[in-house]
């Protein structure tokens, strides 16, 4: 799995200590609506792709004692859906933790990979671009401050998908 960055305990994106996997690609679309650059996370372009197992991944987080989710972020997660859902299904192996997505697409973008992701026990996502000069609000589901109105999140609702 090719990613920017791990860090093994992070207490900034979600309300419980997470290992925050930081993805490598993104399509800049907060960018190009705005017409100028305003992504906080451009400058992860220009780092090092790290090349590491999910094995690995999973493992370092299974020996750690602090951490209660993954969460996934830096560019555009859902620009690498497939290695994403490749880890879930790995991890749900050996755990049902929470695991938190953020994306810059909006709900109603992200309808069919929605749907698919919610094969899965215990996925929040947090929808929307970032908007600069907004105020930032505490959003419940994640129990942290998203900055810009129009970002939320959602715990997507894996039951009523299962019994369809």
């Amino acid at each position: 799995m090719v990613i920017k960055g791990l860090v093994e305990e992070d207490l900034i994106q979600y309300k419980e200590p997470s290992m925050f996997i930081i993805m490598p690609h993104c399509s800049f679309k907060c960018d190009k609506e705005f017409g100028t650059q305003i992504c906080q996370n451009s400058s992860l372009v220009k780092a090092k792709n790290i090349d590491v197992s999910i094995e690995e991944i999973i493992n370092r987080y299974v020996n750690n004692p602090i951490t209660k989710a993954i969460v996934f972020g830096g560019l555009e997660p859902l620009d690498d859906l497939q290695d994403v859902v490749d880890f879930i299904k790995e991890f749900r192996k050996i755990s049902n933790d929470k695991i938190v997505i953020y994306t810059g697409y909006t709900e109603e973008e992200l309808k069919f990979r929605i749907a698919f992701l919610s094969r899965y026990k215990n996925i929040i996502v947090k929808f929307g671009r970032y908007i600069p000069n907004q105020k930032s609000h505490y959003d419940n589901v994640l129990g942290v401050n998203l900055a810009s109105d129009n970002q939320y999140a959602k715990e997507l609702n894996w039951e009523e998908l299962t019994h369809d």
